[in-house]
């Protein structure tokens, strides 16, 4: 990566972060320890935190090739949401059966309330709100989808406090969109800032005697040891926390697609325009599109909205080019305009995209070879700010071998099947992209489910 890079044009929330965004220092040599988690993201800063306090003896060291906070964490939307993570898909309804999706959605709730408990805890100024979300219905293609994320929650037993079907009327009262049908609502998630949580956690962890070495790439992994630049870093477990940045390591490149995301940011906005939309409780909400967007109301008065477009690039490559898209950002900014009509003329401010990590089957997973040393955690598909938390915990009882509830969730030690080679992995994803997108274009321009969106099903999109 470039030396003279600004950290804060990574994204509005990096550049929101308090003071200088300066390197730790990096990884001076080679060094023994006893938990080395390479990737200092929001994997790896929880799996350090909670292995800390669990054995304050434990000798953890995290290697980061740029700072704290510099890939998906510090650029993400800023849902902490219990509802449409990989963890929670029907692939564990259908594998494992109703109990043990049950018992995933039981823990993602919790997960929502536990980040919230640590930041209070530990003093994190991340602007954590619990306000809930919402899933809207634009048009009557997405009524359908968006009935089923209400049908689901229904299905794994979920309360009608802990989930809810709006009707219009219902749904406007909580914020003013242009085009509504009806909503699906939990007030079992959050918002945050999300820079601000990676960079306070990683301060937390390093008062826990945690060693973060940034600026430090880790070029190999292998049983028991980490190699940089500098040399070997030795240890009885090694967890790999690197999520879309797996794919830059060698023989990796089929493990997980590395897909590129966008996300705009508004300059900050006048009471009228609040009153106007309300949205006074700072709900993040979403519709029901194939290729989603997402927003929230940030404690500036933005509105920060994101998705839409998901390109993959040929052989898994990451690239700090792939981060800007002017075609990603105009179709952000329609986006805002046809979801709020007030924001005419207002400016965006910031623009900004980074990768997410995409697993063959579309499902997270989380593990530990005994045999190896060798831990994982990571293909939240862009839901990971909520499961990574989940992650780390489960890590921390997995390395400690305790026997927990969490360690007997479904999605731990799964598995997920290696993306085809190139070019049938490019032909593919851009096949899945070309769909989504017709598939919403079609909908958005009849009101009508798209015929489309059966080739779509396939993919499970």
């Amino acid at each position: 990566m470039n030396q003279q890079r600004s950290y804060q044009a990574c994204s509005y929330w990096l550049e929101d972060v308090s003071g200088e965004l300066e390197p730790r220092p990096s990884l001076p040599g080679p060094i023994a320890v006893d938990v080395a988690i390479m990737g200092a993201g929001f994997t790896g800063l929880w799996a350090a935190y909670y292995l800390a306090r669990a054995d304050p003896k434990l000798r953890i060291t995290v290697i980061e090739k740029e700072i704290a906070g510099f890939g998906a964490s510090g650029r993400n939307g800023g849902w902490c949401s219990p509802s449409h993570t990989g963890i929670s898909h029907d692939y564990i309804l259908k594998r494992d059966g109703r109990e043990a999706a049950r018992a995933v959605q039981r823990a993602m709730f919790a997960t929502v309330d536990e980040v919230g408990e640590v930041v209070a805890r530990e003093g994190i100024d991340c602007d954590y709100v619990r306000a809930g979300e919402l899933w809207f219905a634009a048009n009557a293609g997405q009524l359908g989808r968006v009935r089923e994320q209400f049908e689901r929650m229904r299905r794994l037993g979920v309360s009608d406090e802990d989930s809810a079907w709006l009707d219009r009327d219902q749904a406007r009262a909580r914020v003013r969109v242009g085009s509504c049908l009806g909503a699906w609502y939990t007030p079992r998630s959050a918002s945050l800032q999300p820079a601000r949580l990676a960079r306070g956690l990683a301060d937390v962890v390093e008062r826990l005697g945690v060693a973060i070495y940034e600026r430090t790439p880790a070029l190999a992994l292998a049983r028991g040891a980490v190699t940089t630049p500098v040399g070997k870093v030795t240890a009885d477990v090694v967890v790999r926390a690197t999520e879309a940045f797996t794919a830059s390591f060698r023989g990796r490149q089929r493990d997980i697609a590395p897909i590129y995301t966008f996300v705009v940011a508004t300059e900050r906005l006048p009471q009228t325009f609040w009153d106007e939309v309300g949205w006074q409780d700072r709900e993040t909400f979403m519709d029901g599109r194939r290729a989603i967007f997402y927003a929230m109301r940030t404690r500036e008065d933005r509105v920060v909205m994101g998705g839409l477009h998901y390109p993959y690039h040929y052989g898994s490559r990451l690239d700090e080019r792939f981060e800007y898209s002017e075609h990603a950002f105009g179709a952000l900014q329609r986006m805002l305009l046809r979801t709020f009509p007030a924001l005419r003329g207002v400016a965006i401010t910031h623009r900004w995209g980074g990768a997410v990590g995409c697993p063959r089957d579309f499902v997270s997973s989380v593990g530990l070879e005994r045999a190896s040393g060798l831990a994982w955690a990571g293909g939240y598909v862009g839901d990971g700010v909520a499961t990574s938390n989940l992650a780390g915990r489960t890590l921390r009882d997995l390395v400690l071998g305790h026997d927990t509830e969490l360690v007997r969730l479904a999605w731990v030690g799964h598995r997920s099947p290696r993306w085809e080679p190139e070019p049938a992995r490019w032909l593919e994803s851009l096949l899945i992209g070309k769909t989504m997108a017709w598939s919403d274009a079609n909908e958005d321009r009849s009101g009508k489910p798209s015929r489309v969106g059966a080739v779509a099903d396939l993919f499970g999109i």
